[in-house]
């Protein structure tokens, strides 16, 4: 057995206005005491039962900005996670990064660390669609940083891009498409924006100063990524993200195939299957850097919440989770899991939604389909 292991870096240069993770703008941070915090949060965890003797899949350093952090500090957790667990032969270990925050000897330095997936948030190639998104670097520097990667002996890539920006229009989106693909990344995530509540973002939408596209054009943004970039070599294998042959973000499929992964660092979240309790556990972490640090120092760990999840909406969240990828789910593979025939818990709702034309059935295997996609959340609420 394997899990994932899910590394939460919280600072930001600056706090994007559509940003709601938990992020923290500053202009310095406590470096080495978060770091001690990380490898002290998971040496207490190696204890758990859930991870007790097993081996690392996949390795994902998320924030805000993990490409803040100085390379010799990133070598510092994964070799601390090697000594803790012990990884896997070939383990993914994905990086995000701001294009404005590396260079070519940083990259060189993550990548001697053990890091062989990098992420880069370029979100669009229009200067003014990234002044408007809050963006601290330019359309340049993005091609910069993925030169620079490869340089560096990164042969896996992504390129995080949005659409649907207010102001953008169809060729805006299909131009950050041509400019995204002419740099040959192995991966790219496209993302429809959102307005969420607590963002900057959402108060202005509040406030009447910025408008959300209209959705009809929304909609034809996104059939629009969904046709282009499979066109262009990127197989569509999840709602909003696209990759070549056999390079699917492995650390992501994780949480779509709702298998066990341990969070750590502020305001981490993980999961456990548990064979003792059928829809497993959840829990979280103090969301304050400062007060995670301060808990770790003095227990080990800074568990904030938790739940041991119900075994009816475990299921629920299987099934809503398995459709965001584009092959859906087998029902053997629920089967097998929740010990029960798919149809007992959910029968009536996929036979609904599958005369709705939302999903589909092929060999007995269920997913979105076309118009599905466009629907997800609606479809997704079904099994809530």
């Amino acid at each position: 057995m394997a899990f994932s292991l899910y590394v939460h870096i919280p600072w930001c240069r600056a706090k994007c206005p559509y940003c709601d993770f938990n992020s923290h703008a500053a202009a310095a941070w406590p470096e080495d005491e978060y770091v001690a915090a990380l490898i002290a949060e998971m040496r207490a965890r190696s204890a758990n039962p859930a991870f007790f003797g097993q081996q690392i899949a996949t390795i994902f350093f998320g924030g805000g900005t993990p490409s803040l952090f100085a390379p010799r500090s990133i070598a510092a957790i994964l070799d601390a996670a090697a000594d803790r667990f012990g990884l896997i032969a070939d383990a993914e270990i994905t990086l995000e990064a701001n294009p404005g925050t590396v260079d070519l000897p940083k990259l060189f330095g993550y990548r001697t660390a053990g890091v062989n997936r990098i992420s880069f948030g370029a979100q669009s190639f229009n200067p003014d669609t990234l002044r408007f998104l809050g963006r601290i670097h330019g359309p340049e520097e993005t091609r910069d940083a993925v030169r620079a990667a490869r340089r560096a002996g990164f042969a896996r890539l992504n390129l995080d891009l949005i659409f649907a920006v207010p102001g953008q229009s169809r060729a805006d989106v299909m131009a950050d498409l041509d400019a995204a693909c002419a740099l040959e990344p192995e991966h790219i995530s496209a993302y429809n924006l959102t307005f969420e509540e607590g963002t900057a973002f959402f108060t202005e939408m509040r406030r009447g100063r910025i408008r959300p596209l209209p959705s009809d054009d929304q909609a034809a943004m996104y059939a629009s990524v969904r046709e282009e970039l499979p066109r262009r070599g990127y197989a569509m294998y999840e709602i909003s993200n696209y990759a070549r042959v056999n390079e699917e973000s492995r650390h992501n499929l994780t949480y779509w195939r709702a298998e066990s992964y341990l969070g750590i660092g502020a305001g981490a979240h993980s999961f456990a299957r548990d064979s003792a309790s059928p829809g497993g556990r959840r829990w979280w972490n103090e969301r304050m850097p400062a007060r995670y640090i301060a808990a770790v120092q003095k227990t080990g760990l800074a568990e904030s919440g938790g739940e041991t999840i119900d075994a009816r909406v475990a299921a629920g969240e299987f099934v809503f989770l398995n459709l965001r990828l584009r092959k859906g789910f087998a029902r053997r593979e629920f089967d097998e899991r929740f010990g029960q025939p798919l149809d007992d818990l959910f029968g009536q709702q996929i036979e609904r939604l599958t005369g709705d034309g939302l999903l589909e059935e092929h060999h007995g295997r269920i997913r979105l389909t076309e118009r599905g996609l466009e629907m997800a959340d609606s479809v997704f609420a079904e099994f809530i």
